[in-house]
Parts: C-alpha cells; structure tokens; sequence
C-alpha cells in the first residue's frame, strides 16, 4: 500500500505534513507518495535518516495552492499544484489514496477531476468524525459542497450510514437531518423537502435533530448542506478552546483551583482527547471513485499521522467498493 501526500498543503508548513507522514509509514509499514517541490521534500527527509529505509517516492510539484486563492482557477492556472498532482498519482495507480490539509476546495475539486463520481452521487461530501456525550458520530457535509439540493442530503445520508459502519463499527446507524427544529415542518424548504425524501430512503431515519442536540449522541449521522456543515464544525472548534482557556483562567485563580487542577489534570487530558480533532487526523471526501482524506489546515504532525492511519484503514476496509454498493440501493426516483 502507498499513501500519496500533499507535501505544500496545511498552515504549518511541509516540515509538519513530513514528520507526521513518517511516523504513520513507519507504525503502518506503508509507503508514501510525497507530491511537492522535490528539493523542500528532499530537505525535510533528511531531517530523518530513518526514512532511508521506508518506501519513499517523490514527484515534483513546484506550485502550490494558497488558501486564500479561488479553487477554481487557482487550479487551472497551476497545472503542478501538489494537490493536483497528488490526485493525479492516485488515479493513475501510483498510490491507493490521497491525504492534503490545504486548500479544502481544491483538494475536493482535484480529487472530482481525477476520480470521477461514484454511480448515483451528484455530489460528494466530506464525512468529518465528532464527539458526542455517548459515541463519536459523523457529520456530513462538512464543506466540500455547499449549495445542495433535497437529493443530496438523502445520498449523503446513504454515504453516512456506510461510512459509520465502517468507521464506527455500528451496524445500523441512526440518521437525523440537521433542522432548526424536530418537527418534519421546520426549517427552510431544503431541510423540509430532504426530511420527506429521507423517510423513505434506506437508511435508519430518526428525524430532524436542532443544533442543541448534536453533541447529545441521539444520532450516528448528521446531515446537512456544506456550509452548514462547515460552520457547525469551526464554531464548535473556537468553543471547545474558549471553554478550555476559560477553565485554565478560573483554575488558576485561587489557590483552591489550581490544587484541585492538579488532582484533575488525568480528567482534563481526557477531555481534551475526546474533543482534540487531531485524534481523527481528517475526513474522507465521500462519493468519489477514489479515496481521499482532508485534514484541517492547522494539522500538527499528530493529526497528519492519524490521518494517513485513517487512510490507510479505508484502503484496507474497501472504503469506496462498499459506498458504491450501498449507494447502489438508492432507488431511481430519487435521482
């Protein structure tokens, strides 16, 4: 197995995306495919003369895409872009799957323009792992489509419930559409005309759920358009470190809090595992045919090993066969 990497994606810059590449390679026993500007790649390996004895290939790719560039045209102007190349490889059967954590919209259009969709899906969607107070759930999409129609939401439910199977190990997993209010009557007209769909779709639908409840852990799936998604997933970032400074400010005000911090510090780093994205590493772009994983721009090199991991695992789990076949199960009407 060979895991292609996106070397120039990700804020933190290539020496990041390499330590955290390597250490995967080592613990899995797998090879990579660094996509990148050869003599930056070059530099980092040499950081780490144990690499020498890993499965290592380099295809140079000088540009890179900046996160502040349209998708679009940032890809047409730079035919070398890593991420495109990184694609490239992977369609071409030099590598079985695709980690980037830089521009998360070229990387969902790179990976499209190589793929192709799989048979039914109109669109793909990123599937983002999260915690809730009982199990970890997937949420979908997180982003990589924003503008959806009521079908979309119902093959993203069917993308889901497959993904949660493998990743989550649950056997039937229960779907809720992401509403303002439980009511099948609430929401916009997407949300509503979904909700209808989805009641006949096969899947396990237990209705809308509101944003109150989607850390309860009522639902295994979320669904719901990719800007809602996306603006769910960076909110509940910016409150779970708000929540953390402000226990950290109120701890350390008395003398009483910081002794009673030092009794919970094994709480506290429990805490912050169960919540902590990097334990997920990224998210599968679900709906194509061919497997590739997005991390979050901030990925430190803990998040970049888990996310070559995950990679990894969906190689081995078949990851894209069994989303084509449950997708197989959607009926022709609700194309």
């Amino acid at each position: 197995m060979r895991i292609a990497i996106d070397a120039m994606g990700g804020d933190l810059g290539p020496s990041v995306i390499v330590d955290g590449a390597l250490v995967a390679a080592r613990h899995l026993q797998v090879g990579l495919l660094f996509a990148g500007a050869a003599s930056v790649i070059e530099s980092e390996l040499s950081r780490h003369p144990a690499a020498r004895g890993l499965d290592i290939h380099i295809i140079d790719a000088p540009e890179r895409i900046e996160m502040a560039e349209p998708a679009a045209s940032a890809l047409r102007r730079k035919p070398r872009a890593s991420i495109r190349v990184g694609a490239q490889a992977v369609r071409d059967r030099q590598a079985d799957a695709l980690f980037s954590a830089g521009h998360t919209g070229a990387s969902v259009m790179a990976a499209h323009a190589a793929f192709g969709p799989l048979a039914g899906v109109d669109r793909p969607a990123l599937a983002t792992i999260i915690p809730t107070r009982q199990s970890p759930a997937v949420l979908l999409d997180a982003g990589a489509t924003v503008g959806c129609r009521p079908q979309h939401l119902v093959q993203f439910a069917v993308m889901g419930a497959a993904y949660a199977r493998i990743a989550l190990g649950t056997d039937t997993p229960r779907v809720a559409l992401l509403s303002i209010g439980e009511e099948e009557t609430k929401g916009n007209d997407l949300t509503r005309d979904a909700h209808q769909l989805l009641k006949e779709a096969p899947v396990h639908f237990i209705g809308n759920v509101e944003g109150r409840e989607v850390y309860a852990g009522g639902a295994d799936v979320i669904v719901c358009d990719g800007f809602t998604g996306n603006v769910l997933l960076k909110v509940s970032e910016g409150l779970v470190e708000t929540v953390e400074a402000l226990l950290h400010d109120e701890l350390a005000a008395t003398f009483g809090g910081r002794v009673g911090y030092v009794l919970s510090r094994q709480a506290f780093r429990r805490f912050r595992r169960r919540v902590d994205y990097s334990e997920f590493g990224g998210a599968p772009i679900v709906g194509l045919n061919g497997l590739c994983i997005v991390g979050h721009g901030q990925s430190s090199a803990k998040a970049v090993a888990n996310a070559v991991t995950m990679a990894a695992r969906a190689v081995q789990e078949d990851l894209v066969a069994r989303l084509a076949r449950d997708l197989a199960h959607i009926t022709s009407n609700l194309a």
